[in-house]
């Protein structure tokens, strides 16, 4: 796993399908093959939107608070 401090990597702007308006993602770290974690602080500006969407896998987000699926609640027991 190769960890990267904020601002070395450039963001990418959000894809218009999954928002609208100014949205921009930074990678805190990118996982090497076979791994398949993956990492993004997103930052959705003023006025900006999230469209409905689902993910393949796991979210956890940890800003302002930690919440978990439950999901993975019940394997952490």
């Amino acid at each position: 796993m190769k960890i990267t401090r904020a601002g070395q990597t450039p963001s990418d702007a959000g894809p218009a399908d999954w928002f609208a308006g100014n949205v921009r993602i930074d990678p805190p770290f990118a996982a090497e093959p076979p791994c398949r974690a993956v990492g993004a602080h997103v930052t959705v500006e003023p006025g900006a939107r999230t469209a409905w969407h689902t993910q393949p896998s796991t979210v956890l987000i940890g800003s302002p608070h930690l919440r978990r699926s439950s999901w993975l609640s019940t394997r952490l027991r």
